[in-house]
């Protein structure tokens, strides 16, 4: 599979240049982004080519990973997806309803595979635990704290603009929702949503099976303070989401062999683009719970 990148941002630079220039089953055939120079720059690291004409790579390739701010990125997967490209995702899909919702149409209307990029749904440790936990029933209550310190840290995403206007919500919140949904089941009401210190918010969702979970999500965390961790409580018992011991390029790998199992067998992925509209679904719910709240 010849697949190009869209983005040349850190993430692009630290995940997924070396990821797919990695992989033995797909053909890193280019590179575009808003800053020339930098995809040239990018392409040259890693023996592909630049391109000027992000038509140009579209028609050139069989898919497209994408790591560009999410109202960037929901744009040109539509654009992509209407040219025949599978699409690897990065999250949040979108940051509103409508736009996610036009990414899943044309992905439908193309017959194009996608998988979205929830890191800890492709780590071994916390996608076995998923798996193990969702098997089980009797869950009561979940609590999920992700806690970074982007802002206040020494972070190469500190310059974010998307992340500074969107906050912890759009950016760690995508992470919680991708754990707690398969376990739980899906969101049946966000119950509260609250402001903390800096860009925290506290939102509260009860679930279709019955259970409640509370999440905490922040990118202003004091660097002692920052982690993340989701423990569960129910009929079985206390059992917390595992670290991983790996990074994020093997995860993103991962993602891309998920993309091309997509691509082959007509599969969707649980991790596709409809998955990633429900999420944007349920954080554009406490996004307007908080502006409320501000009122």
């Amino acid at each position: 599979m010849r697949i190009g990148l869209l983005g040349t941002g850190p993430w692009a630079q630290l995940v997924h240049a070396p990821a797919l220039s990695g992989h033995g089953e797909l053909d890193f055939a280019g590179v575009w982004g808003r800053r020339t120079a930098a995809a040239k720059e990018l392409a040259g690291r890693h023996g592909t080519r630049a391109y000027d004409d992000v038509d140009a790579l579209l028609a050139d390739v069989d898919a497209v990973a994408v790591a560009l701010p999410p109202d960037v990125q929901a744009d040109l997967a539509v654009r992509a997806a209407r040219a025949r490209c599978h699409l690897l995702l990065d999250k949040p899909l979108a940051v509103t309803v409508p736009q996610g919702r036009a990414v899943v149409e044309a992905v439908r209307a193309a017959g194009v595979a996608s998988v979205v990029f929830f890191t800890s749904r492709f780590h071994p440790e916390p996608k076995a635990w998923i798996a193990e936990q969702a098997g089980r029933e009797g869950w009561f209550t979940a609590r999920a704290q992700w806690l970074g310190a982007v802002f206040t840290g020494d972070s190469p995403f500190a310059a974010s603009p998307w992340r500074r206007e969107r906050g912890a919500l759009w950016d760690v919140g995508p992470h919680a929702l991708s754990v707690l949904l398969p376990v739980l089941g899906d969101v049946r009401r966000v119950a509260a949503a609250a402001h903390g210190p800096g860009d925290t918010v506290h939102v509260v969702l009860t679930h279709v099976g019955g259970a409640s979970s509370t999440l905490t999500l922040s990118l202003t965390a004091p660097p002692a303070a920052a982690g993340a961790d989701v423990e569960l409580r129910g009929e079985a018992g206390v059992t917390l989401l595992p670290e991983s011991s790996e990074g994020a390029v093997p995860a993103f790998v991962r993602a891309a062999d998920a993309l091309l199992a997509a691509a082959r067998t007509g599969r969707p992925h649980p991790c596709d683009a409809t998955f990633g509209l429900r999420v944007t679904e349920i954080l554009a719910t406490a996004e307007a719970l908080l502006a409320r709240s501000a009122d």
